[in-house]
């Protein structure tokens, strides 16, 4: 009886590339994530023509496989554009896996781009978009400020439930920006302190601006083929081990606890498929929208119990040199985040794998942890990857 947990390390990431990250005035989404798809097919050791299964989406088309297999020349077998938010890029890895198992496909190209900076089309007409296309009737009436308020309810539950401070909330933000001036692709590279967080302008209650992500430019792209093929690829592989996606609301007002994400269930069959538990993570990338993010998804995946996310994260412990590495390229608050993160959070996993970390490379590392997500708290992909030594 075939089952997902027959696909463990059935698949591997043999590319990954970036374009544009921070601001790129000039370029188009379409260029940006052209510009990344041919890196990653390069790193592959590939060509475009040797591309046969596409995987993408975008939060202004709906439609946007068909744009995007026009303008890279594509014919490909396999088409995936499901749309979840930032958590789509990492959703399609399990799809993509099944395509390649059944013979459906042999390379999949996962790619984004998002020029959401630089364009003239900006954020304002982006939130309009946004609610012509995804009504929240229960929401929208009101015109809260979404997403940020919808992350600063979840962050006030949180903090009136479990204790969780400010200034713990600061540490996530000061954590990442102190990887992220290890990275020479990061946006945002000046020194950031507990202070500079607290004290910075008040966006939400109780979320600053230094608690929010960036708005950035920027395209990503990966590419999946069969642990088979990969072994004949320049670069080392990195495996899909394991991968699980998740939906229990859209709005966050339908959320049954604000301080609990599907994170739990997704985490839980990532883990299960790769026969895995928190402990055995070297690496873990998180999708950090904002600094509670950090917190309610450290708990949900099992990194530390229900309440303990503030305590977890104070005084630097998931940065450099602390007990356990999170977000080590900078994250979503102090790296790059173009709309959506999650593939970069996939991407960073990979050069980690690799050993392409540079100065922020954790040592030894065999094994990493993606997570994204989508909207407000509203979808949950985790995937646990891992070298050959971990097959």
């Amino acid at each position: 009886m075939s089952t997902v947990r027959n696909l463990r390390g059935s698949a591997a990431i043999v590319g990954v590339g970036t374009f544009g990250n921070g601001l790129s005035p000039g370029f188009t989404d379409m260029e940006l994530l052209a510009r990344s798809a041919y890196t990653a097919v390069a790193d592959a050791g590939l060509t475009m023509s040797d591309i046969d299964g596409l995987c993408t989406a975008s939060v202004g088309a709906s439609m946007w496989p068909m744009p995007v297999i026009e303008y890279l020349g594509l014919n490909p077998s396999y088409i995936d554009g499901t749309m979840l938010g930032g958590s789509s890029f990492i959703a399609h890895l399990l799809p993509a896996m099944q395509a390649i198992h059944s013979g459906q496909c042999s390379a999949v190209l996962v790619c984004y781009g998002s020029a959401q900076r630089s364009s003239a089309f900006g954020r304002r007409e982006m939130g309009q978009v946004r609610r012509f296309l995804d009504p929240q009737p229960y929401e929208y009436p009101y015109e809260p400020m979404l997403p940020l308020s919808a992350y600063a309810l979840a962050t006030s539950r949180h903090m009136h439930e479990f204790g969780t401070t400010r200034e713990q909330l600061a540490d996530v933000a000061v954590a990442a920006r102190a990887w992220a001036c290890l990275n020479p692709e990061a946006f945002a590279r000046e020194p950031l302190t507990r202070e500079d967080v607290l004290n910075s302008r008040m966006i939400s209650d109780p979320l600053t601006v230094r608690d929010c992500c960036l708005v950035t430019d920027g395209g990503g792209a990966y590419v999946l083929v069969s642990a088979e093929r990969a072994k004949s690829l320049p670069k080392r592989p990195v495996y899909v081990l394991g991968n699980a996606t998740a939906v229990w609301n859209r709005q966050i007002s339908s959320m049954h606890d604000l301080t609990v994400t599907s994170a739990k269930q997704s985490g839980a069959k990532a883990f299960a498929m790769a026969g895995m538990k928190p402990t055995d993570i070297d690496v873990v990338e998180l999708y950090d929208a904002f600094t509670i993010n950090t917190i309610l998804f450290l708990e949900d995946l099992g990194f530390c119990p229900k309440g303990e996310g503030g305590r977890f994260v104070e005084q630097r412990a998931i940065g450099p040199r602390g007990t356990l590495p999170v977000n080590t390229n900078g994250g979503g608050l102090s790296c790059t985040h173009p709309g959506m993160y999650g593939i970069f959070a996939l991407i960073e996993a990979v050069r980690q794998l690799r050993g392409e970390g540079g100065d922020r490379q954790v040592k030894g590392a065999k094994t990493a942890l993606a997570h994204g997500n989508g909207s407000t708290l509203s979808s949950q992909s985790t995937a646990i990857l891992g070298t050959e030594e971990t097959l």
